[in-house]
């Protein structure tokens, strides 16, 4: 029996679980105040221990085996379960490939793999990089698409579906489309995540708070027009698109209601970001020649009956369709972290 600890620190929350192998012992979800979680990298290392310690103290958890910590922003890489070592951390320190809640999670879990002599582990990070050239390629030698997506949350539910049905994920061509603040769809081939959309500020569906692809033209001349600065840009494309430019919320079941209520606009929205999912998956299912073994819905909005039933209707000559909503991170870190203790793979080593 292993006992695992488990982080998954966001922007404005601290996740904190125990778990004795994929049992949930305790588990609770810290807020912190906009003052807070402030500080700096080194400062909010220090006050997001505090947090942990607080919680280890509080149940009287003195010993575990392994830390599952939520992977930040590093560079891109293959998928799996990595060890948390100096190199990983030193890039974290200084933000190297950018700045995320995420990053303090794995600083923390080295830290703590430190103090309690254990290995400490992330699984999967949004950096997940498997494209090929071939879906890499883009039609100007500057710019190559990026990988950038749900790779926690995607990878856990294609492994929930194949052992579902007694397969191997490495057995199976699937599409997998998490629906959330952000959406991706991913081409999952044999368990490699060959072609994905960048579901923060690059391309794809538009959703609660992203824009989505939008006509290169149109865009180049609002930034003209508008004199955007590149984080103004990146702002507009990841917080303030879809939902949020429309109506002025992220908040989709509001959205739903008023469409339910009559609004057409609402109505419209719902149905655009619909068939746009669909194009989406029904694009990813183009490396399997449209051939794919199961198609997957997945993330928050995936238990919006009324857009996934839009979704189904457009994408079910391509292959059964398997709904599994929310998102379970602390279960996927977990589960990668003990794949690795039961010898099931090994660990990946970040250099």
């Amino acid at each position: 029996m292993a006992k695992i600890l488990t982080l998954n620190l966001g922007s404005t929350s601290s996740k904190i679980a125990l778990f004795d192998n994929h049992t949930c012992m305790i588990s609770e979800t810290v807020r912190h105040s906009v003052e807070e979680v402030s500080g700096n990298v080194e400062e909010q290392t220090a006050f997001r221990l505090k947090v942990v310690i607080y919680f280890l103290e509080s149940h009287n958890i003195t010993s575990f085996d392994a830390v599952a910590a939520r992977g930040g922003l590093l560079k891109p890489m293959a998928g799996g379960t990595y060890l948390i070592n100096d190199t990983m951390t030193a890039d974290l320190k200084i933000s190297k490939y950018g700045t995320h809640a995420s990053n303090i999670s794995t600083l923390l879990g080295g830290r703590l793999s430190k103090e309690y002599n254990i290995p400490a582990y992330i699984v999967d990070p949004v950096v997940v990089d498997e494209m090929i050239p071939m879906t890499r390629m883009t039609g100007l030698q500057q710019i190559e698409r990026r990988s950038i997506f749900h790779a926690l949350n995607q990878k856990a539910v294609a492994r929930n579906y194949a052992e579902r049905i007694h397969k191997s994920y490495e057995d199976l061509n699937l599409v997998v489309a998490h629906l959330g603040g952000g959406i991706t769809v991913g081409t999952h081939a044999y368990g490699q995540v060959v072609d994905v959309n960048d579901g923060l500020t690059g391309e794809g569906p538009f959703s609660p708070e992203r824009a989505g692809s939008l006509p290169a033209d149109q865009l180049a001349r609002l930034v003209i027009e508008e004199q955007l600065t590149t984080k103004d840009v990146a702002t507009l494309l990841s917080k303030k698109g879809g939902f949020v430019s429309h109506f002025g919320t992220t908040d989709a079941i509001i959205i739903e209601q008023k469409a339910q209520n009559g609004d057409q606009k609402a109505r419209l929205a719902y149905e655009a970001m619909a068939y746009q999912i669909a194009r989406s998956i029904a694009a990813a299912s183009v490396y399997f020649n449209g051939k794919a073994d199961q198609i997957i819905i997945t993330g928050g909005l995936a238990y919006s009956n009324l857009l996934v039933n839009m979704i189904i209707e457009r994408v079910k000559f391509i292959a059964d369709v398997t709904v599994m909503p929310g998102e379970k991170e602390m279960e996927a870190l977990t589960a990668g972290v003990l794949r690795v203790i039961n010898q099931e793979e090994q660990p990946k080593v970040y250099e």
